[in-house]
């Protein structure tokens, strides 16, 4: 992710939090931000699987591959996010997640 996106996102996240909700009628995702510290992917994870199912995420299963922290992290935080309500403050994990207009599975990351 480029740094001039990055600083697009934190300059629209901080003139209006309503913003994240929804973009254009669009539907979002809450990711994890690539530069999150591997203890903090492995908190948000655990904190996020107890509180939703996460069995997508075993070995085997269709959200496994690829097998990294940043990927299952996104998913157990989207997962969250997506049962919460998407409101932006569910994909907060102190800093640690942004929101997103493009399906993860599917593309890059289109920052809110």
């Amino acid at each position: 992710m480029s740094k001039v996106v990055l600083l697009l996102f934190l300059t629209l996240l901080s003139l209006s939090s309503r913003y994240l909700v929804m973009v254009n009628g669009q539907r979002t995702w809450c990711v994890a931000k690539p530069s999150t510290e591997e203890t903090t992917l492995l908190v948000n994870i655990n904190y996020a699987c107890s509180q939703v199912d996460c069995q997508i995420l075993k070995k085997g299963c269709s959200c496994f591959a690829p097998d990294n922290l940043l990927n299952h992290a996104s998913i157990a935080m989207n997962l969250y996010y997506q049962s919460h309500g998407r409101n932006h403050w569910n994909c907060d994990f102190k800093g640690s997640g942004i929101v997103v207009v493009s399906d993860p599975s599917k593309s890059h990351y289109g920052l809110v």
